[in-house]
């Protein structure tokens, strides 16, 4: 193994995290003033123009993955790692930097619920490439079409409607309300300049996690969806991570939390089949796929239940989560490397 090459891999990686960091800080505010420019309707807000500005390194992910790469298979690992990310460590940060973390009814019986059908969802549409579209000479393979990609896409649009429908009574407030007053003082070609600025940073310092990540299968020859896994959906969550510390510190629990749920729901129903869109259509080994899904849903139903329980997320849960995390790493390396063969 060439030593200067792994530490160009891994400075390659620090310094694009760090860029996807500052860069997609800049697109969510800019995100936010052109939405308030506009006068946006919350749902636009919420479900669209947030989900997109915290989600955007993830999309770019899957996109480049594909497109550039040829290898979805790398773009899917960075999605299921990223959700896995933001389920175990994020709140788990959140909860020993901010302290306990409360949890309303709505979020923990409405968004949570939506979140785990959005899993299912997503685990069918594998499913019916596994059944319907099987790879000739192949066990567990199918492939992904642009039509059973539809299925998560459809899905999202239905929780974009359900928002559309809690905020149906919003009305934009003009004359003297305070947010006019902010809005007269927003530039909006300066504004869209900001954003066009973000998305082509973020499109490039994901395109350097890619290569390290590919970089880092090629040095250890290990296949690269270990790395998509950890490298780039710890480097794509960061920003994630970051607006829900913040949350958490505020004493913002249900932000905080419902910041990972939102971000989670738009990376598996939108991320992953623009991937497939654009490609036409994408093998998926459902051998591996599903084992990750459950790993997913298992994180995601220990989350739940440690919310449910007094609707507040305590430190000792907290560690359990991060605890969790550690644990699924270690194992996937163990599953790289020929320890164990559960998955790879």
């Amino acid at each position: 193994m060439d030593a200067l090459q792994l530490l160009l891999y891994l400075a390659l990686a620090i310094v694009s995290t760090t860029v996807v960091w500052k860069s997609s800080a800049l697109l969510e505010e800019a995100s936010e003033k052109l939405a308030l420019y506009y006068q946006l309707p919350e749902v636009v807000q919420g479900a669209v123009i947030a989900a997109v500005g915290s989600s955007f390194p993830e999309l770019s992910s899957t996109v480049l993955a594909t497109l550039v790469h040829g290898e979805f298979e790398l773009g899917i690992a960075a999605i299921v790692g990223s959700a896995i990310f933001n389920i175990l460590v994020i709140p788990g940060v959140s909860g020993l930097l901010g302290g306990r973390l409360a949890a309303d009814r709505l979020l923990v019986y409405k968004d949570a619920q939506f979140y785990i059908t959005s899993v299912t969802v997503l685990l069918l549409a594998f499913t019916f490439a596994l059944i319907y579209n099987p790879v000739p000479n192949t066990e567990w393979e199918g492939l992904m079409t642009r039509p059973i990609a539809l299925m998560p896409l459809a899905m999202y649009g239905l929780y974009i409607f359900l928002q559309q429908q809690d905020t149906a009574e919003y009305q934009a407030e003009l004359g003297g309300h305070p947010e006019n007053l902010a809005r007269r003082e927003i530039n909006p070609g300066r504004q869209w300049l900001r954003l066009l600025l973000s998305l082509v940073l973020i499109v490039f310092s994901v395109e350097g996690l890619v290569r390290s990540a590919i970089g880092f299968g090629e040095l250890f020859n290990t296949p690269t969806f270990l790395w998509g896994l950890t490298v780039i959906a710890a480097g794509t969550s960061l920003p994630d991570m970051l607006v829900s510390i913040r949350a958490a510190k505020k004493g913002q629990g249900t932000i905080s939390l419902a910041n990972v749920l939102g971000s989670n729901i738009f990376d598996l129903l939108v991320a992953i089949p623009v991937g497939v869109l654009i490609a036409g259509a994408s093998p998926i080994d459902f051998a591996v796929a599903a084992p990750m899904m459950a790993i997913l849903t298992f994180a995601t139903i220990v989350l739940f239940a440690f919310m449910r329980t007094g609707l507040m997320l305590q430190k000792r849960e907290s560690v359990v989560l991060l605890g969790l995390y550690v644990g699924f790493v270690i194992w996937m390396f163990l599953e790289t490397f020929g320890v164990t063969s559960v998955v790879l």
